[in-house]
């Protein structure tokens, strides 16, 4: 939410090609997703003193922190996460689910299909 607002999910991949195809379907269907850093940089917010480590790294880069958490089990795999904290929901007059990512997903999908 801090860094892209409502008008982005947060991107973290650890793979560039998928990477590249989820944030090419938001674009195509214009549910945007924007790449963010997996750097080993990170890492180290979710040393703890009690526990092994730490599920969240603090105030600072909050979604970077998260992911870095999924990418710490995860490194062997391809994977994705979409932080959608800032799409998915409207607050005010207009308060409710705005139904994001689905879009994009779909898109995501489409284009796989096509490309079987």
């Amino acid at each position: 939410v801090v860094a892209l607002g409502a008008h982005a999910a947060g991107l973290f991949s650890n793979n560039s090609p998928l990477r590249r195809s989820l944030r090419d379907a938001g674009e195509t269907v214009g549910d945007r997703a924007w790449p963010m850093p997996l750097w080993e940089d990170y890492q180290s917010q979710l040393d703890s003193n009690f526990a092994d480590m730490a599920n969240i790294g603090g105030k600072g880069a909050g979604a970077v922190t998260a992911a870095s958490f999924l990418h710490r089990f995860a490194r062997k795999l391809r994977w994705a996460h979409l932080d959608i904290a800032g799409v998915a929901w409207k607050s005010g007059k207009d308060k409710g689910a705005t139904g994001r990512p689905v879009g994009l997903l779909v898109q995501y999908l489409v284009d796989r299909a096509q490309q079987a």
